[in-house]
């Protein structure tokens, strides 16, 4: 989910260059542990010098801002503020030679304008995506929603093309995301689309807003935003005459899990909701859990935890007192951190920061309690997560689960699945850099359970 993202950050490593002509794109691998990262920086001139994005292709990251970008005599040095790292490299016959430090942990890390390939992108085996000719019908649809003034483009399968069926929609995690919610060479919505499909159940899944053919601003949407894409989806899926509209029902991954019960609290139209990896703590308390969980993880200090955890719940602490997102807050937090971190982060470290956390999506997201829309809920709901999730710990579960059960709710339904990941794909560690290396793309144990809880509901 979105928000998970601005900390699993810290876990992932971001960069920033400058150069003689250093603009472009650099391609390099992170090796730490046995585990093989490309990394890749897009450089591009300013009038006051450089900035710079990162991508991280095995970990699903695309345009992560670098704070700093330098680059003199040949000499570059790129640091984060957010990732606590920093690079410094230097440029000869076009290959960069440098080191990445990140929580006293120093790795070699060459770029150069050559595409990176570790052993892991070399042969990419994904043996649950299918093939066509699907044993189904497919129909690529589109549809409005109104409020927004956009158009939403996706994917409508159903086990045949004439019949009278029940359908769910696929709801997407945080970040800009296809209608697959291809990520990391995996293509989870795909799999389960197809699998439920083939179970006798339709599936709508769509490009989410300003991604791939869909229209609109993802930059400026908000998770209440996204939901009214998905009460869209709905109202078009009540023109179909091929649709049950009495079995409509609503899967959420991750940020999906806080949208499907937002829609289905105040629609009548949504007959049931599984949420995959679903939130239930408040978005505050979410992703000081996260950060913590990742940071003792990295083997950070005890003492260099408990301070971070101390300064940014100070500054969530000052989002929620906030009636608005704007310039006031963002110079209070400005202050607040160049004071919190002693002054040792640069005004262009601290801005990032602050800018960040004060984006339409965080600032909504930070206030964000889901407890009191759950407890509104009272359709049936299956909500499932991996006990070696990462970015959404196995907490929120039992929070689900506490405030549908305090709403009446009697038709709900958990399971937390052993050694699954964020991802439910069985993993060793969880970690998010094991996502792309393992094959599953989406625990068939799980599947099962997902299909057969939703025939019980339409039955």
């Amino acid at each position: 989910m979105k928000a998970i993202l601005f900390l699993l950050f810290t876990f992932l490593t971001s960069c920033s260059m400058n150069a003689q002509d250093i603009t472009g794109q650099w391609n390099g691998i992170i090796k730490i542990q046995g585990i093989q990262l490309r990394a890749v920086f897009h450089i591009s001139k300013t009038d006051s010098g450089y900035s710079s994005t990162m991508d991280s292709p095995d970990q699903g990251v695309k345009g992560l801002p670098v704070t700093t970008t330098t680059f003199e005599n040949s000499k570059l040095k790129l640091e984060s503020a957010i990732s606590k790292f920093e690079y410094t490299g230097e440029l000869q016959d076009s290959i960069i030679t440098g080191t990445l430090k990140q929580n006293g942990i120093s790795i070699p890390l060459t770029l150069s304008k050559t595409t990176a390939v570790t052993s892991k992108n070399t042969r990419v085996k994904r043996p649950q995506e299918p093939k066509k000719p699907y044993p189904y019908y497919s129909e690529d649809v589109s549809f409005k929603n109104n409020k927004a003034n956009i158009t939403l483009a996706g994917t409508l399968t159903l086990p045949q093309k004439e019949g009278f069926y029940p359908v769910v929609i696929l709801i997407t995690g945080s970040g800009p995301q296809n209608r697959d919610e291809e990520i990391m060479d995996h293509k989870p919505f795909l799999v389960i689309s197809d699998y439920l499909t083939r179970n006798g159940i339709g599936v709508l899944r769509y490009d989410d807003r300003g991604v791939a053919q869909s229209t609109g601003d993802f930059k400026t949407a908000t998770t209440a935003d996204f939901a009214t894409d998905v009460e869209s989806a709905i109202s078009y899926l009540k023109t179909r005459k091929d649709i049950n509209a009495k079995k409509i029902g609503l899967i959420g991954h991750s940020e999906g899990g806080i949208i499907a019960p937002m829609v289905a609290a105040k629609s009548k139209d949504v007959d049931f909701i599984v949420l995959l990896a679903g939130t239930g703590l408040p978005g505050d308390k979410l992703l000081l859990l996260q950060q913590e969980r990742i940071q003792k993880a990295m083997q950070m200090d005890a003492k260099e935890i408990s301070k971070e955890q101390e300064i940014f719940r100070g500054a969530y602490d000052m989002v929620l007192k906030s009636n608005t997102d704007g310039t006031n807050l963002k110079n209070k937090l400005n202050a607040y951190f160049k004071q919190s971190f002693d002054d040792k982060l640069s005004a262009e470290q601290v801005n990032a920061m602050s800018n960040q956390i004060t984006t339409p999506w965080m600032f909504y997201f930070l206030k964000y309690n889901p407890e009191p829309t759950l407890e509104k809920v009272k359709c049936p709901v299956l909500a499932i997560d991996g006990e070696k999730d990462w970015q959404v710990p196995p907490e929120n579960l039992i929070a689900i689960k506490t405030a549908l059960e305090k709403g009446g709710n009697k038709n709900v339904t958990t399971k937390l699945f052993p050694n699954l990941n964020h991802l439910f794909q069985d993993s060793k560690t969880g970690l998010p850099s094991e996502y792309s290396e393992i094959e599953e793309t989406f625990s068939p144990v799980a599947l099962d359970l997902i299909a057969r809880w939703i025939k019980q509901q339409v039955d």
